[in-house]
């Protein structure tokens, strides 16, 4: 029997879009997910699925021994930095405990690939931007720590095992499949161009912007937004670079330039044609003032060629997905 690719956390909203991209890329996607954040029906039609957490090794360790997997895309987490202030011990839990777990399945079985879900939080308050790989990673919230952790212990484990991984350190996932096939779903997500989208098309009642007094031109944040076909089709090349018997990585996945949450809003309500209300808070816990990626590592040793860099392309098909979704 053909080999599968796990993909955890496969029916949310980067998942769904990577299962995908497998499929066209010939793989066989296999996808656990529990459903706390993704959506069954965001599954496509044919691939395996199983609903439980990738923390319960006697759940994942069977799949693993009735499929033979060949390698493990690893997107299931928790990714909401002021959650994570407020619950930290649910971020250590979730993200770094059961990523032990599914290591651990994984080492016991001789799987020999990981491609990780990293973050740019890991990396906390730059000295300066673009980041680089190699800039000292200092995350200013548990989310971001959790995540490092989880770069540290692949990192051990492959030193121990026969074990090779691409740690990716994503910044801002943004956009839906170009196709319509799949996008971010969730009605109660927090990224910032999916809630000015639902503004946009009356789903919110505004939008609320967490600081205007950060060191930037206009004083809001600064993010580094990546689309999320571009994003997965880093993945696909993570992949192939490891079967290549290359060793292991870690790359960021951003285009290098930045724009502030003000701009974003600039963009969405010149591309959606509606002027929505914008409300000014007080900053967030956890919200570093910029991050913009360096991305020449994941571009040379990779083959990463991003397709869709330009906000108003991601900012029209995160509209088009949004108008297909109920009110």
């Amino acid at each position: 029997m053909d080999s599968y690719i796990l993909v955890t956390g496969g029916a949310g909203y980067i998942g769904s879009h990577m299962t995908l991209a497998l499929q066209a890329a010939g793989e066989r996607p296999l996808v656990i997910d529990d459903l706390s954040a993704g959506l069954r029906g965001a599954v496509p039609a044919g691939v395996p699925f199983f609903q439980g957490s990738v923390g319960d090794a006697g759940f994942v360790g069977d799949i693993m021994e009735r499929h033979p997997i060949a390698a493990i895309i690893h997107f299931a987490a928790s990714v909401v930095v002021p959650e994570s202030v407020a619950n930290p011990l649910a971020y250590y839990r979730n993200n770094t405990a059961n990523a032990r777990t599914l290591i651990d399945c994984a080492v016991q079985r001789k799987i020999p690939h990981v491609v990780f879900s990293s973050t740019a939080a890991v990396y906390g308050e730059p000295d300066r931007n673009p980041i680089g790989e190699d800039q000292p990673t200092q995350p200013i919230n548990p989310y971001g720590r959790s995540k490092l952790m989880v770069e540290w212990i692949l990192g051990d484990v492959a030193r121990a095992h026969p074990l090779s991984y691409a740690a990716l350190r994503y910044f801002n996932v943004a956009g839906a499949d170009p196709d319509g096939r799949a996008g971010q779903s969730s009605p109660n997500a927090t990224h910032l161009i999916k809630i000015a989208v639902q503004a946009a098309l009356g789903k919110r009642d505004g939008l609320d912007v967490f600081g205007t007094d950060y060191p930037t031109a206009d004083g809001s944040c600064i993010r580094d937004y990546v689309h999320v076909a571009d994003l997965v089709a880093a993945h696909l090349d993570a992949l192939r670079y490891l079967r290549a018997g290359k060793p292991s990585v870690t790359c960021n996945i951003g285009y290098a330039n930045g724009y502030s949450v003000l701009e974003v809003i600039d963009v969405v309500k010149r591309v959606s044609g509606v002027d929505f209300p914008v409300r000014i808070k007080g900053r967030r816990a956890g919200d570093p003032a910029a991050l913009v990626a360096a991305n020449d590592r994941a571009k040379s040793l990779l083959g990463w060629t991003p397709r869709y860099d330009d906000l108003e392309t991601i900012v029209r098909h995160a509209l088009a997905w949004e108008r297909r979704l109920p009110a």
